[in-house]
């Protein structure tokens, strides 16, 4: 069995060894499991069940990430994208489409995401978006994330006058505070799993706190399950319709779940082969990206077929990668390690919102770090990129911050002539951003 491992993932060529590969998936699981918890209780506030969310969110991590390992052979792992979770259910079904009108809508961008990598139009699409756009977008998904998670932790509420305003320091944000510290912590110290070791604190803190007010007489505000296991929910298993998604109403958000699944992934995909050093230096990309692009497009169609958001490369993979993960067989444990976890969802459900929040404010942290590399003195950078990032927080849409951070770009190059920028590809977007606009 071990000779036939280390055969078939290419163990020696790639120098490394089998158990360097598994420590280096688990690695990789630990500090990407956080989305077990978080992205159920995202996609329940688009009126999902949590319960059947966690069996999709599980099974579609396990499926995508082995696959990408035994087929691309390629330490990358895969499970439904922070930001792509936060459009479908904010955006998409916040904007009135039925949840099952948008998993339609993510099996479609699925679909069209496997004919353009297997044509190879993908990497061109990605090519004709200027790099400081694609940085802005990241930044602005970072805002919102952010901006959930205090609103959330009740740091955030709503206000007639400002709109918005400070919650009060109250127990629950006083929680918040200490587990937001905790966890960056745990970051600073570089621990393996930090984000869920910080979600499990900050939840213990929170159930303890709550014990107290109970033994003091006082309402408890959060409680430990009754039962901590249960047959997996398969309710949200092809519960999808992509007859109604098939509406032009929907070609805008079809769009932009291509587009925000496309950055992420192909940046992903740079970003952790750069840190392994397993580039292509005639193309720049990863070796058997065709393959990873066809595998990470499959990954957004059975995301939309189990019941879950667009699932992408997790930028985490690198942390499998620092621990000398070089074949697929890294992806291959790391999906493994998921499954387990889908006959916990009762245990994972009681998780308050407040505990996941300082984990929403730390991966917002982390999308901000792009915007280093704009150059903000030249305001045909710096004016699509700020418009962008701060659009997107403020109408509550990633739609609409990608649509205006586009549309400012095309407008003020026109203005100050640099037309040579604006490429046939980018008019295209440009006009899928206006229809944007009035429909």
């Amino acid at each position: 069995m071990t000779s036939y491992i280390e055969k078939y993932f290419d163990i020696q060529n790639n120098n490394t060894t089998i158990s360097t590969e598994i420590r280096a998936g688990i690695a990789t699981f630990l500090t990407m499991a956080y989305i077990i918890v978080v992205n159920p209780l995202i996609l329940k506030d688009a009126g999902m069940p949590f319960h059947a969310v966690l069996f999709a969110t599980v099974m579609v991590s396990c499926i995508s990430s082995m696959l990408m390992g035994l087929v691309a052979n390629l330490p990358f792992a895969l499970a439904p994208g922070m930001g792509i979770n936060a459009f479908f259910t904010y955006t998409l079904v916040g904007s009135g489409t039925p949840w099952q009108v948008a998993l339609g809508a993510v099996c479609i961008s699925g679909i069209i995401f496997m004919l353009l990598s297997s044509w190879g139009i993908r990497e061109k699409i990605v090519a004709a978006i200027p790099l400081h756009l694609r940085y802005a977008v990241a930044a602005g998904i970072g805002l919102f994330l952010g901006f959930i998670g205090l609103k959330n932790a009740g740091v955030i509420i709503s206000h007639p006058a400002t709109l918005v305003t400070f919650g009060g320091m109250g127990i629950q944000q006083l929680l918040f505070a200490c587990g937001l510290i905790v966890t960056g912590v745990l970051v600073y110290r570089k621990i393996k799993g930090a984000l869920i070791i910080g979600i499990i604190v900050t939840a213990a803190l929170v159930w303890g706190t709550s014990h107290i007010y109970t033994l003091m007489g006082l309402n408890p505000f959060a409680a430990l399950p009754s039962e901590y296991s249960a047959y997996p929910d398969t309710s949200l298993f092809l519960n999808f319709n992509i007859r109604d998604a098939l509406s032009v109403s929907l070609i805008v958000p079809i769009f932009t779940l291509l587009f925000t699944d496309m950055f992420d992934s192909i940046s992903t995909f740079v970003g952790v082969a750069e840190v392994g050093g397993f580039i292509d230096h005639k193309t720049g990309l990863p070796h058997n990206v065709g393959k990873a692009l066809f595998i990470d497009g499959f990954a957004t169609f059975i995301s939309g077929i189990f019941g879950t958001s667009s699932a992408t490369t997790y930028i985490e993979s690198a942390a499998g990668v620092e621990e000398g993960g070089k074949t697929g067989l890294t992806a291959v444990v790391a999906g493994l390690l998921f499954l387990p976890f889908m006959w916990l969802s009762p245990l994972l459900s009681f998780i308050p919102s407040v505990a996941t929040a300082p984990v929403l404010v730390l991966i917002g942290l982390f999308m901000m770090q792009p915007l280093s590399h704009i150059n903000w003195k030249d305001i045909s950078q710096s004016l699509p990129a700020f418009v962008t990032c701060l659009m997107i927080p403020l109408t509550y849409s990633i739609t609409q911050g990608i649509v205006w951070g586009f549309l400012s770009y095309t407008f003020i190059c026109l203005a100050t002539g640099k037309f040579k920028e604006l490429s046939p590809t980018l008019i295209i977007i440009d006009v899928f951003a206006g229809i944007a606009l009035i429909v």
